[in-house]
């Protein structure tokens, strides 16, 4: 995220610093590329083997075409087809002879431009031409691989993050070929999970955007379009998969992981076809958790600082494959036969015999648990037992223009968040030295008791692993605007001095903390460029950011009257 970490001259002008402007610049930069006019050839800059890559313009319903690279395998054919759907460039060296290398067995592989983005026609509307609207780009793109002559007819889909949006708004529209799907680290609700977070606006994030269209005036126009909407409404809603489960029924393998914000979208989606869906995806889905951050080609055992055994990795493109066999060629390999949750329990790395990293299989997700709740005490102890004290609280500055800082546009977990804890606007809550080792494996909640001199801000809430050597590992942690805390389609700005119950999800964890471990909550309201920061005026935000941005005193109590927790999910 390109967040706004601002600063003021001595005139008091608010300007971003010159290191966050060139790093929106690299931001911007690395999402452009110079790609070649000519509509169709076969690259020669690159060694595919016998693979090869042409570039196509697929067409769409409404006369535009869209931008795709085929990679054919050696052969007459007829293949299966598989493809996905980015806006990020199709060029990079990795990306290509990843493809190359799937197509070698025995697949023809297409990647696909957005509308609007890079070579592809037509506006960019960011995924809305992907849905069940007027536009369903991901249907055309899917039945017209599947009307080629080379194609059997099946075709399967695959992707991350942004690919793996697509793929979710692809299955309910119902492509007759449509077969099978293979998702990483994905999403279904826009709102909640890509342009917000917990209500939180980011602007200065898809600014950035303006790179990759072909007219960046159309990102501009999308930007201002987000802000007529700032609730939940239909306009969300019509761009919402959630409201949609029981059209998605195709099998598909989602894997999520635990270091990543989106792991609420990975487990949503298994959840909600698992449950919901129609009769071909029932019973069909598969899910798989590990210790991993947002990405396709980062499933290994080394995690940010952390360096889990060996089993911690996972062979994702060959279980692709294995996947794609099965469905979209009829091999009897099993796949469908696999548990349906594998899931992995992260202990302590470093430590002899020290439980936990090890997979669980499931017939569902979560598992069965007891909620547990630990309480938020004076001085920064987190305790079991309920606060007894009439008056007790912890107060801190929340300051939109001199911000805490959490460096980089990606979640900083499986690292030590000691830098951050330290900063002066940074409360932390830590429990005594385990006697004994505990687990959660769950989703985490918090429930705040807040008050604030602003009608509106931000609390960050952090969940850490403490090793004895004080390292605090960051598991999980989530922002939540005060204003949406009664629900994301309405708005209800805050009283100065009056007390106000904040509850919401901080994430999914699976964790053993191990004896001689703590377990550490950590409670901000900046933390930027990660977050960007709320004005706290109360106003309507706004893209740009207002010069009336106020300073704040909040304060989180812990008393017998407003007990602030985290509600844990322990394993029974």
């Amino acid at each position: 995220m390109i967040g706004r970490l601002m600063n003021k001259n001595a005139t008091g002008r608010i300007f971003f610093s010159q290191s966050r402007c060139c790093f929106a610049l690299l931001i911007i930069f690395s999402l452009v590329e110079t790609l070649p006019a000519q509509k169709s050839t076969t690259s020669s800059d690159l060694d595919f083997g016998t693979v090869r890559e042409t570039h196509v313009m697929i067409p769409m319903r409404d006369g535009k075409h869209l931008s795709s690279y085929l990679y054919t395998p050696e052969g007459k054919g007829p293949w299966p087809a598989i493809f996905e759907q980015r806006y990020a460039s199709l060029r990079g060296k990795g990306t290509r002879l990843a493809a190359a290398k799937i197509a070698e067995a025995g697949y023809v592989v297409a990647f696909v431009n957005f509308r609007g983005t890079h070579l592809s026609e037509g506006k960019w509307v960011g995924y809305r031409a992907l849905q069940w609207g007027e536009l369903q780009d991901g249907y055309d793109t899917c039945e017209w691989l599947a009307d080629q002559k080379w194609c059997t007819g099946k075709i399967g889909t695959f992707g991350s993050s942004q690919g793996g949006y697509a793929q979710n708004y692809l299955a309910v529209t119902h492509p007759p070929h449509l077969v099978c799907q293979h998702m990483t680290d994905t999403g279904l609700s826009l709102f909640q999970e890509g342009y917000r977070i917990g209500g939180a606006t980011r602007p200065e994030r898809f600014k950035g955007m303006d790179g990759i269209c072909r007219n960046p005036k159309d990102n501009q126009d999308l930007l201002a379009e987000w802000f007529q909407h700032p609730h939940y409404d239909e306009y969300w809603k019509s761009e919402d998969c959630t409201l949609h489960f029981g059209k998605m029924n195709v099998p598909c393998f989602t894997i999520g992981s635990w270091y990543d914000f989106m792991n609420q979208g990975s487990i949503a989606s298994f959840i909600g076809r698992q449950h919901q869906g129609g009769p071909n995806s029932v019973g069909q889905q598969q899910l798989v958790i590990g210790p991993w951050l947002h990405g396709r080609t980062n499933k290994s055992n080394r995690v940010g600082e952390m360096v889990y055994p060996e089993n911690a990795s996972w062979a994702v493109h060959e279980h692709m494959i294995r996947w794609f066999d099965h469905h979209l060629k009829g091999k009897e390999n099993g796949a469908e036969r696999e548990p349906t949750v594998r899931y992995y329990v992260m202990g302590a790395v470093g430590e002899t015999d020290a439980p936990g990293n090890i997979w669980r299989t499931a017939k569902d997700f979560p598992p069965p648990t007891k909620s547990n709740s630990i309480f938020l005490h004076k001085g920064g102890i987190l305790s079991g037992s309920r606060p007894k004290t009439e008056d007790s609280s912890t107060s801190y500055t929340s300051d939109p223009f001199h911000p805490m800082e959490i460096p980089g546009r990606s979640f900083p977990g499986a690292r030590d968040a000691r830098p951050f804890e330290k900063q002066s606007e940074v409360k932390t809550f830590t429990t005594e030295v385990l006697k004994e080792p505990v687990e959660w494996t769950g989703r985490v909640q918090a429930e705040l008791y807040v008050s604030s001199t602003a009608k509106d801000t931000d609390f960050i809430v952090r969940i850490s692993d403490v090793y004895p050597d004080g390292r605090s590992i960051l598991i999980v942690d989530y922002p939540r605007r005060a204003r949406y805390r009664d629900g994301f389609d309405h708005e209800v700005l805050m009283e100065p001095g009056e007390v106000y119950k904040v509850a919401f999800p901080i994430g999914w964890m699976s964790q053993v903390f191990n004896k001689g471990h703590r377990i550490r909550v950590t409670i901000a309201s900046t933390g930027a460029p990660l977050y960007e920061p709320n004005p706290q005026t109360g106003k309507p935000l706004t893209i740009e950011f207002p010069k009336d941005a106020t300073k704040a005193t909040n304060t989180i109590h812990h008393n017998k009257n407003y007990a602030s927790k985290i509600i844990a999910p322990v394993l029974k």
